[in-house]
Protein backbone atom coordinates (compact mmCIF):
# COMPACT_ATOMS: atom_id res chain seq x y z
CA UNK A 1 0.00 0.00 0.00
CA UNK A 2 1.13 3.32 -1.28
CA UNK A 3 0.46 6.88 0.15
CA UNK A 4 1.44 10.04 -0.98
CA UNK A 5 0.80 12.70 1.63
CA UNK A 6 0.99 16.70 1.67
CA UNK A 7 0.80 18.83 4.73
CA UNK A 8 -2.19 20.76 3.12
CA UNK A 9 -3.17 24.83 4.36
CA UNK A 10 -6.51 23.48 2.97
CA UNK A 11 -8.34 21.15 0.50
CA UNK A 12 -11.45 19.78 -1.24
CA UNK A 13 -12.50 17.08 -3.50
CA UNK A 14 -15.14 17.44 -6.19
CA UNK A 15 -17.26 15.04 -8.06
CA UNK A 16 -19.36 15.84 -10.94
CA UNK A 17 -19.81 19.62 -9.54
CA UNK A 18 -20.14 19.08 -5.94
CA UNK A 19 -18.07 19.10 -3.03
CA UNK A 20 -17.84 15.54 -1.19
CA UNK A 21 -14.99 16.41 1.34
CA UNK A 22 -13.02 19.76 2.61
CA UNK A 23 -11.02 20.13 5.41
CA UNK A 24 -9.33 23.81 6.18
CA UNK A 25 -5.86 22.18 8.25
CA UNK A 26 -4.27 19.14 7.77
CA UNK A 27 -3.05 15.94 5.17
CA UNK A 28 -4.14 15.16 1.88
CA UNK A 29 -3.53 10.81 1.19
CA UNK A 30 -3.67 10.04 -1.45
CA UNK A 31 -3.76 6.27 -1.49
CA UNK A 32 -3.00 3.27 -3.60
CA UNK A 33 -3.67 -0.62 -2.90
CA UNK A 34 -2.18 -3.11 -4.69
CA UNK A 35 -2.36 -7.37 -4.86
CA UNK A 36 -0.64 -8.57 -1.85
CA UNK A 37 -2.16 -5.60 0.56
CA UNK A 38 -4.20 -6.36 3.85
CA UNK A 39 -5.29 -4.30 6.60
CA UNK A 40 -1.81 -5.00 8.47
CA UNK A 41 -0.54 -2.82 5.27
CA UNK A 42 -3.58 0.00 6.03
CA UNK A 43 -2.53 -0.30 9.84
CA UNK A 44 0.43 0.23 9.17
CA UNK A 45 0.27 3.50 7.10
CA UNK A 46 -2.75 4.98 9.44
CA UNK A 47 0.30 4.67 12.59
CA UNK A 48 2.73 6.23 10.39
CA UNK A 49 0.31 8.75 9.29
CA UNK A 50 -1.38 10.69 12.25
CA UNK A 51 2.00 10.38 14.26
CA UNK A 52 4.48 11.51 11.94
CA UNK A 53 5.39 15.14 12.99
CA UNK A 54 5.69 16.78 10.24
CA UNK A 55 3.64 19.89 11.44
CA UNK A 56 5.65 23.25 13.21
CA UNK A 57 5.82 23.75 16.38
CA UNK A 58 6.26 26.91 18.20
CA UNK A 59 9.81 27.43 16.93
CA UNK A 60 8.97 26.66 13.60
CA UNK A 61 10.78 23.38 13.40
CA UNK A 62 8.49 20.15 12.12
CA UNK A 63 7.61 18.27 15.02
CA UNK A 64 4.26 18.29 15.60
CA UNK A 65 1.89 14.80 14.45
CA UNK A 66 -1.91 15.05 13.06
CA UNK A 67 -3.27 14.72 16.09
CA UNK A 68 -0.71 17.14 18.10
CA UNK A 69 -2.46 19.99 15.75
CA UNK A 70 -5.76 18.72 15.74
CA UNK A 71 -5.67 18.60 11.85
CA UNK A 72 -7.98 16.55 9.09
CA UNK A 73 -7.09 14.24 6.52
CA UNK A 74 -8.76 14.68 2.95
CA UNK A 75 -8.80 10.70 1.49
CA UNK A 76 -8.71 10.11 -2.25
CA UNK A 77 -7.98 6.47 -3.68
CA UNK A 78 -5.57 6.64 -6.70
CA UNK A 79 -4.81 3.45 -8.48
CA UNK A 80 -2.66 4.96 -10.68
CA UNK A 81 0.00 5.05 -7.80
CA UNK A 82 1.09 1.64 -8.87
CA UNK A 83 1.39 2.32 -12.35
CA UNK A 84 4.20 0.31 -14.28
CA UNK A 85 5.85 3.11 -17.06
CA UNK A 86 8.68 1.06 -17.95
CA UNK A 87 7.46 0.10 -21.25
CA UNK A 88 6.28 1.58 -23.95
CA UNK A 89 3.95 5.05 -23.66
CA UNK A 90 0.97 4.12 -21.82
CA UNK A 91 1.31 2.74 -18.00
CA UNK A 92 -0.12 -0.40 -17.10
CA UNK A 93 -1.44 -1.03 -13.75
CA UNK A 94 -1.73 -4.58 -13.49
CA UNK A 95 -0.29 -3.94 -10.02
CA UNK A 96 -3.23 -1.87 -8.81
CA UNK A 97 -5.18 -3.89 -6.98
CA UNK A 98 -9.02 -4.80 -8.14
CA UNK A 99 -11.82 -2.34 -7.17
CA UNK A 100 -13.87 -4.31 -5.14
CA UNK A 101 -10.54 -5.42 -2.67
CA UNK A 102 -9.38 -1.72 -3.16
CA UNK A 103 -12.16 -0.36 -2.25
CA UNK A 104 -12.94 -2.17 0.98
CA UNK A 105 -9.14 -1.61 1.95
CA UNK A 106 -9.58 2.22 1.22
CA UNK A 107 -12.57 1.88 3.63
CA UNK A 108 -10.89 0.22 5.94
CA UNK A 109 -8.00 2.65 6.04
CA UNK A 110 -10.74 5.52 6.10
CA UNK A 111 -12.17 3.54 9.79
CA UNK A 112 -8.77 3.46 11.28
CA UNK A 113 -7.86 7.17 10.66
CA UNK A 114 -11.02 7.56 12.59
CA UNK A 115 -10.33 5.17 15.63
CA UNK A 116 -7.72 7.27 15.75
CA UNK A 117 -10.12 10.36 16.90
CA UNK A 118 -9.04 12.17 13.59
CA UNK A 119 -11.55 13.34 11.23
CA UNK A 120 -11.49 12.04 7.76
CA UNK A 121 -13.26 13.29 4.51
CA UNK A 122 -13.31 11.71 1.33
CA UNK A 123 -13.84 11.68 -2.48
CA UNK A 124 -16.04 8.91 -4.58
CA UNK A 125 -13.84 5.43 -4.62
CA UNK A 126 -14.00 5.03 -8.43
CA UNK A 127 -15.13 8.36 -9.88
CA UNK A 128 -13.05 11.01 -11.67
CA UNK A 129 -12.13 13.43 -9.04
CA UNK A 130 -10.72 17.39 -8.95
CA UNK A 131 -8.35 17.87 -6.23
CA UNK A 132 -7.70 20.78 -4.98
CA UNK A 133 -5.45 22.01 -2.20
CA UNK A 134 -3.36 24.39 -0.61
CA UNK A 135 0.02 22.42 -0.08
CA UNK A 136 1.97 24.20 3.17
CA UNK A 137 5.68 24.15 2.84
CA UNK A 138 5.41 22.31 0.48
CA UNK A 139 5.54 19.34 2.29
CA UNK A 140 5.30 16.20 0.45
CA UNK A 141 6.00 12.77 1.44
CA UNK A 142 5.72 8.92 0.16
CA UNK A 143 4.72 6.05 2.64
CA UNK A 144 5.01 2.61 1.70
CA UNK A 145 4.03 -0.42 3.85
CA UNK A 146 6.18 -2.20 1.95
CA UNK A 147 8.97 -0.54 2.92
CA UNK A 148 9.31 -1.16 6.30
Amino acid sequence: MKAIIQRAHDASVTVNGSTTGAIDHGLVVLLGVTHEDTEADADYLVNKLVHLRIFDDENGKMNQSLKDVSGKVLSISQFTLYADTRKGRRPSYLHAAGPEQANVLYDYFNQQINAHEVDVETGEFGEMMQVQLTNSGPVTIILDSHEK
